[in-house]
């Protein structure tokens, strides 16, 4: 059930990555900080990437993600990839080890006892959130419609519809 809503998440993000042309894709929005929908999109494949490297070793660092320029600027290298994602997504749970600095002034890491299930819930929250940008950006270089749902969290869903009811 979780690997089935990252998937659902990543069809509908790469849909509406589709609908867009590589200059749209890849043009600094103002409503965004002067940021591309391909930055946000890169920032979010590259978690994922974080998390499925780190997989084999137990040790997921997202702090050493490569910041791959040609994923913020290519649309359709960003897709192919979100669809690899996609059909990567499907592994056993297991124990993990999440390793950051969280200080800016220290290279000093700490290490956090996790597994692949909380981190793959993390990249889905992470993932919506960034659509929920990207919805932004989508409507300063566009005129593509998107589904109302499009950025919200499940539980955010869930709340609408029980208020409309």
């Amino acid at each position: 059930m979780l690997q089935h809503a990252v998937k659902n998440v990543l069809v509908q993000l790469s849909t509406s990555l589709d609908q867009l042309s590589e200059e749209q894709y890849a043009h600094p929005c103002k409503t965004l900080s002067n940021t591309s929908i391909g930055k946000h999109v890169r920032h979010v494949i590259e978690l994922f990437q974080c998390l499925e490297n780190g997989y084999a070793d137990n040790l997921v660092n997202y702090e050493k993600r490569k910041r791959d320029t040609l994923i913020e600027n290519n649309r359709t290298h960003a897709v192919s990839l979100l669809h690899a994602i996609a059909a990567g997504i499907d592994r056993p749970d297991k124990e993990l080890i999440l390793e950051s600095s969280y200080d800016e002034h220290s290279n000093e890491s700490i290490r956090i006892s996790t597994n692949y299930y909380r981190e793959v819930v993390y990249n889905l929250e992470h993932t919506i959130h960034h659509m929920a940008l990207i919805r932004i950006g989508i409507r300063e270089v566009s005129g593509i419609q998107l589904s109302e749902n499009y950025g919200l969290a499940s539980s955010t869903i869930k709340h609408l519809q029980s208020c409309a009811q």
